[in-house]
């Protein structure tokens, strides 16, 4: 295994970028919710909402104590809503369960609503300074060449909590810090389609690019076109319910000129099921 933390260190002081949750003092709250919104959403369309949101709700039980339909119009033009009624919960549940004070232990912060693997290790990690390997997709990209010599990381597997564990040194600082490096590195230079090797501090100790930059395939699974997508039709439903004053708009004029009357109905049941929408008295609402 080649020594990554140190050089990972020394970049990451000079080149991390300044985000939110990076600054001193951000809170275990920012941090989850930063991570929430996070998942499958660039960072440059977070920065804004997140601000907003803890503005707005600068503690989980401030959430908690608002309708989970204004979470969903909060959460806007974000994508994959779900995750605004799963922070939602996921308030409540920290505000009955641990006295309004986001947990640091990875068990219980995956007890609650819409936190898996990543998110759990990213809180404690993050916001506590726990030791844990912490692996997102960026992460997995920079082991999968600089360690294994592959040109793109294998589908995800529990395998890669150990393979990111063991590039971490002991120190639980600097620990942290190699996690957000590895992340860092993969966002901002070890991209998938055009890393900038020559920026980069593993370059000297690369397995990928030491064995002359093979192309060893892309397991990567594909996201579905947006265009013409339920996903589409789901949102334009949700703008909808949220740009109304009430959250509330008769079924006939939710979105009525939509080019495929099937598509939309398909996508108003898959919102009520989700629990994002609500429908009664010939109304479609936001939830209550």
């Amino acid at each position: 295994m080649p020594d990554l933390a140190a050089p990972l260190i020394a970049w990451y002081r000079e080149n991390a970028r300044a985000l939110p949750w990076r600054e001193p003092g951000f809170g275990a709250w920012g941090v989850l919710v930063s991570e929430f919104m996070l998942q499958q959403t660039p960072v440059n369309r977070v920065v804004p909402h997140l601000r907003a949101w803890l503005e707005r709700w600068p503690t989980p039980t401030a959430l908690a104590t608002d309708a989970p339909a204004e979470a969903v119009r909060q959460w806007a033009n974000l994508g994959y809503p779900r995750r605004a009624l799963w922070l939602h919960r996921a308030a409540g549940e920290i505000r009955d369960l641990h006295g309004g004070v986001v947990p640091s232990d990875v068990d219980a912060l995956l007890a609650l609503t819409g936190i898996g693997d990543y998110t759990a290790r990213a809180v404690s990690v993050f916001a506590f300074g726990e030791r844990h390997p912490v692996v997102d997709t960026n992460t997995r990209r920079v082991l999968a060449r600089a360690v294994d010599g592959r040109s793109q990381p294998g589908p995800p597997s529990r395998r890669d909590l150990a393979a990111m564990d063991a590039v971490l040194p002991l120190d639980d600082a600097d620990a942290a810090v190699v996690n957000a490096a590895a992340m860092e590195l993969g966002a901002t230079v070890c991209t998938a389609r055009a890393p900038r090797c020559e920026q980069c501090p593993l370059a000297d100790r690369c397995a990928w690019r030491l064995a002359g930059y093979p192309d060893t395939g892309d397991q990567r699974r594909r996201q579905a076109r947006y265009e013409g997508s339920d996903r589409q039709a789901r949102g334009a439903v949700l703008k909808v319910l949220r740009d109304a004053a009430s959250h509330a708009v008769p079924l006939e004029d939710v979105v009525p000129d939509w080019p495929d009357a099937r598509q939309r109905d398909r996508a108003i049941d898959s919102l009520i099921a989700d629990g994002l929408a609500e429908a009664s008295d010939g109304l479609l609402r936001l939830p209550r």
